[in-house]
């Protein structure tokens, strides 16, 4: 009950922090990494998390800051530097870059907070796009949907055929629990710099943070050149603690430099939706949110096993696009990332029809249960449905219950340019 009691605290601070820059006309300010940025709005929030509009005061650019509260110390920023690492472990064109963090102490309690630094996106997610069509009362071309519905495709490859170095060890966060959901995406969110950017000041902006590196255990998502190391000190300031990269990102890079040989350690996002899918300036998809993102392959001996991982993703993955598997965790088998698959297929089927397949308002109308049409995987196309035969195969190949019946991402990846094919 006193956890519970100081993340109601800490949510209220967060929310009167964001209201006395609007309503005092006074902006709050925070000074990160011996740089101060005013904080704008907020722009999301979770159970332990809230993401800002932050702007830099120097360079007057902005960026999406994540804080995040860890009320139990080094424990709880243990676990939030699992979600850095998860961003600087996949390296590839469609996956979100995390630009800066950083460790210190929570002047309004015996904690410590946890700074994320995003890129800010300025056409919002996929999850904004499908509301404007609904509004408009218009509909995502089948080329467009599918082009998007790749690029996605191609980012979630990057965490199934992921490569880390044989024999090492990647904590999985989903044998441990914070009790907290990350923010709901807003419009605006994070915007990788690599897709370019429209403040003249940008490229000598970025230069200020680090890149992003492999993971801890030195792997990447494809063969990329890394980028120089940045050697960041620890400074004080205020009698605040600041750790500039923080130290648990400087046990990162001390290890990145690994040359041995890797193995393929499939990684599993596991809250794929349309609202985690951010919209780049020129069009590309970008997956964000990877404080779900968990090692895919996770057997389940036992009962015991079983229940953990329920609970794991009742609460970190959203029930709409959750896969069967994750609802009703069976003993005796190995939960795996074909749970992703069932998702995309969610997702695609969402981009198609405004909502998730399992979202149907004639199945609750009805007092049908989510849970029971997810289990069953009963859904059905409009019977208005303008696009193509090939697209609603492509969708139902994804949603079945059995996960070995669905393909793998790369076939996915096949089937999707074959329709795009047909249709050129």
């Amino acid at each position: 009950m006193s956890a519970i009691l100081h993340a109601l605290e800490d949510r209220v601070k967060d929310a009167l922090w964001a209201l006395s820059s609007c309503v005092c006309q006074q902006s709050a300010k925070v000074k990160i990494n011996g740089r101060t940025f005013k904080i704008i709005k907020v722009l999301g929030e979770g159970g332990f998390s809230f993401v800002y509009l932050a702007q830099d005061e120097n360079s007057g650019r902005q960026f999406a800051l994540k804080k995040i509260r860890c009320p139990t110390g080094s424990e709880g920023v243990k676990e939030a530097m699992r979600e850095v690492e998860a961003y600087r472990r996949f390296k590839h064109p469609n996956i979100i870059r995390i630009l800066d963090s950083a460790v210190v102490q929570d002047p309004d309690g015996e904690g410590k907070i946890v700074y994320l630094f995003l890129p800010l996106y300025k056409r919002g997610n996929i999850q904004d796009a499908i509301n404007n069509h609904v509004v408009n009362g218009t509909h995502f071309s089948e080329q467009e949907m599918l082009r998007l519905f790749k690029g996605t495709c191609e980012a979630i490859r990057a965490m199934h055929t992921y490569r880390a170095p044989i024999g090492a060890s990647v904590p999985n966060a989903a044998s441990s629990s914070r009790g907290s959901r990350a923010p709901e995406p807003a419009q605006n969110l994070p915007r990788p710099a690599h897709h370019g950017d429209d403040d003249d000041d940008d490229d000598e902006d970025d230069h200020s943070f680090p890149q992003p590196d492999g993971d801890d255990d030195g792997g990447y998502s494809y063969d990329g050149s890394s980028v120089p190391l940045v050697t960041r000190k620890r400074v004080e300031e205020h009698g605040d603690t600041v750790f500039e990269g923080d130290e648990e990102l400087g046990r990162i890079q001390e290890q990145q430099n690994h040359t041995g040989e890797t193995e393929v350690v499939p990684y599993a996002h596991r809250d794929l939706k349309p609202g985690n899918i951010m919209i780049a300036d020129d069009g590309a998809p970008i997956l964000m949110d990877f404080g779900s993102a968990i090692k895919a392959r996770i057997p389940i001996q036992n009962r015991s096993q079983a229940l953990v991982q329920q609970d794991v993703a009742a609460e970190q993955s959203t029930m709409s696009y959750r896969a069967p598997e994750l609802y009703d965790v069976k003993t005796d088998t190995t939960l795996d990332e074909k749970v992703d698959i069932w998702s995309l297929g969610c997702t695609l089927y969402a981009m198609a029809y405004s909502h998730s397949p399992f979202e149907d308002p004639q199945i609750t109308e009805q007092g049908g249960s989510m849970a029971m049409a997810v289990l069953n995987a009963k859904y059905r196309h409009p019977t208005s449905s303008a696009y193509s035969q090939g697209f609603k195969e492509l969708v139902d190949s994804m949603l079945k219950a059995d996960p070995q019946e669905r393909p793998d991402i790369h076939k996915v990846i096949e089937m999707t340019d074959q329709v795009l094919r047909s249709l050129a």
